[in-house]
């Protein structure tokens, strides 16, 4: 998958060059960026069928915005069942989501009957592995994944795989404007690393300084705000014994910004606190989660990681970037935790 990674990261460095053919120029980054992880899921998630997962992240986008503007008056008993205009509209999109996935699962489905599978993308992976589960069990009707429990599966490559790796892009180009010190450190990183070279796969596990960065990002800015975990059966946790049926919520911004794990600077940008390892920086505690824990732990952190790490070197080795004075700080959580009035960055050719 890494040809996607580069060819579309690639392709918005371009994009800034133009704009700052003279020298300098102030963009809002978070629609680019947005636009970069979205070509990578649509290319690794649905392959040849890109135009319609482009399609999926429009309506995605559009749905997450309009359920955080009805989530006041979800507690109205009922309430989503009005056909208010939100609620229509947010009906309208998951009818059309659900349409342009199933439209794609059957021709591929179609496609390996005549021979002609495709099992270099997430969908055909997940339909390849599916067949070999249902032939291992006879098509037992309990053995494999129902159509309905594949589409659920790749509304998730969406929301877990674009909208996830373009708010640690933002908040790291964020965070790197607001303290160039670390800005020069990791572009001295990736220019010994690289070079003015492309990126490769082996370079990217050097990249110690720019790994920190990320997770002092992620600290600081954690994907979701909170977690939540619901309790199948009666559970011990800690003095606490939770029933069965018992929802949790796991606060992760909060816990990242506790001062009594992390000390009297867990506001600020302290990267070299995870200079030796996760482990170091936590005392051994599950106190830095922004990807999750436990078996539930998100499976594709790498995959985010790797394409967070080939894009970042290669804004670094082209440009240099700060905060433009309209920029307003403002984190607010949609789908994933984003800056409410977007991300003004002028940003320098070098």
């Amino acid at each position: 998958m890494e040809p996607a990674f580069y060819s579309s990261s690639a392709e918005l460095v371009e994009g800034w060059e133009k704009l700052v053919s003279n020298g300098s120029s102030e963009a809002d980054v978070c629609p680019y960026i947005q636009k970069l992880t979205a070509d990578v899921i649509s290319k690794t998630a649905f392959g040849s069928s890109y135009e319609g997962g482009q399609r999926i992240f429009q309506l995605q986008s559009e749905q997450a915005k309009l359920i955080v503007e009805v989530m006041p008056f979800l507690f109205i008993p009922g309430f989503r069942f009005l056909p208010t205009k939100k609620n229509r509209r947010i009906k309208e999109i998951g009818r059309e989501i659900r349409g342009i996935l199933r439209d794609m699962i059957n021709k591929r489905e179609n496609a390996t009957k005549d021979g002609e599978a495709h099992k270099d993308d997430l969908l055909g992976m997940l339909l390849e592995s599916n067949r070999k589960v249902n032939q291992e069990n006879d098509n037992s009707k309990w053995s494999g994944m129902t159509i309905e429990d594949i589409i659920e599966e790749c509304k998730l490559f969406y929301i877990a795989g674009q909208d996830t790796t373009s708010s640690l892009l933002v908040w790291t180009m964020v965070a790197l404007s607001m303290h160039p010190e670390w800005q020069a450190q990791a572009r001295e990183e990736v220019l010994r690393v690289f070079g003015t070279d492309k990126p490769n796969f082996e370079g990217l596990d050097q990249l110690k300084i720019v790994t920190m960065i990320f997770y002092e990002v992620l600290r600081l800015y954690p994907l979701f705000a909170i977690v939540l975990r619901y309790c199948n059966k009666e559970t011990k946790l800690g003095n606490f014994t939770l029933p069965p049926g018992v929802e949790i919520a796991l606060p992760i911004i909060v816990v990242h910004h506790d001062q009594a794990i992390w000390g009297k600077d867990a506001e600020d940008i302290n990267p070299k606190r995870f200079s030796e390892g996760i482990s170091k920086a936590t005392n051994n505690q599950v106190s830095f989660f922004p990807f999750g824990w436990g078996p539930r732990i998100c499976l594709g952190q790498k995959f985010g990681i790797i394409e967070a790490k080939l894009a970042m070197a290669m804004i670094l080795q082209r440009f240099s970037f700060e905060l433009s004075p309209t920029y307003v700080h403002a984190p607010y959580s949609v789908a994933t935790l984003q800056p409410q009035h977007g991300a003004q960055i002028i940003l320098h050719k070098l």
